[in-house]
């Protein structure tokens, strides 16, 4: 064998496994987490790209691969609607590539793993509503209405699904309720969305409401509803929470400021008109 022919292969195989000048692999996506409250799922991670671009890929164990976010220059997607089998568990790919069109599509991509997800177990259960409530007719019980958080998902009618409609039996709440004049706090539960309460005759309640998903090991309760309070009456203006009485505030502050525009000008007219007579009797005396 030649002497210099070892030498010549050695030559060709170290350009042969040079990389083109530009293609090196961007940095792969980190820090990967899913974020979701009632079924509203977004893929987060990070860094912020410059000079390349993300594509997120994702199927459940009982779903293909789909890709959405495609060359994204971002670092989110919405993904909720990829994940819509609530009791499937999902793992997103997410691809780093130099967004130029010569190397988009050409070879394997690189791309990062996430943490699987199920949506029914890790979903965030957001603020649950008190609907209504009432006392009955010699103000011992109070009935509590729970309004359910709705989800991105429709009803074939068109109206958002509720929690209550994917939990099913697996989901309760839980009344949590106090003396205005007390700290001492009581709670009750139920399965439904209605509890009745039993109350002391005369006296003022404040109550929030939670939810529980007694099948999860982990993030099993909702976040707390807004704290409401009765009146000695039942549905007074304390009923409505702290939103309602700042309308209310706001729509006096206007009323008052309406007043007072009004009577500015009112005193501006007479001013004015007064002004006008007085120029008037002095033109008959020089008369």
């Amino acid at each position: 064998m030649a002497p210099w022919l070892p030498l010549l292969l050695a030559s060709c195989l170290s350009w042969v496994a040079r990389p083109a000048s530009g293609s090196s692999n961007p940095p792969l996506a980190v820090n990967i987490t899913w974020s979701s409250i009632n079924f509203k799922t977004i893929l987060e991670w990070q860094p912020k790209p410059v000079d390349y671009v993300y594509t997120v890929e994702i199927a459940g164990k009982r779903s293909n691969w789909k890709k959405t976010c495609i060359y994204t220059k971002g670092t989110e997607c919405d993904v909720t609607n990829l994940v819509q089998d609530v009791n499937d568990t999902y793992t997103a790919h997410i691809f780093s590539e130099v967004a130029t069109e010569d190397e988009i599509g050409v070879e394997e991509l690189p791309y990062s793993n996430s943490e699987p997800f199920t949506p029914y177990k890790q979903t965030i259960i957001g603020k649950p509503g008190i609907k209504s409530f009432q006392y009955n007719t010699d103000h011992t019980k109070l009935h509590v209405v729970i309004e359910d958080p709705s989800t991105p998902y429709k009803l074939p009618s068109g109206t958002l699904k509720t929690i209550r409609e994917i939990f099913k039996d697996d989901l309760k709440y839980t009344i949590y309720y106090w003396r205005a004049s007390s700290t001492g706090r009581k709670q009750e539960s139920t399965n439904t969305n209605e509890i009745e309460i039993h109350v002391d005759k005369g006296e003022n309640y404040c109550f929030y409401a939670q939810a529980t998903i007694p099948s999860r090991k982990e993030l099993r309760n909702s976040q707390e509803s807004q704290i409401v309070c009765t009146g000695h009456e039942g549905n007074s203006f304390n009923d409505y929470g702290i939103g309602m009485l700042v309308a209310i505030g706001i729509a006096a502050v206007v009323i008052i400021l309406l007043i007072v525009a009004l009577s500015v000008t009112l005193y501006k007219c007479r001013k004015l008109k007064n002004e006008e007579k007085a120029k008037e009797n002095k033109s008959l005396n020089y008369i």
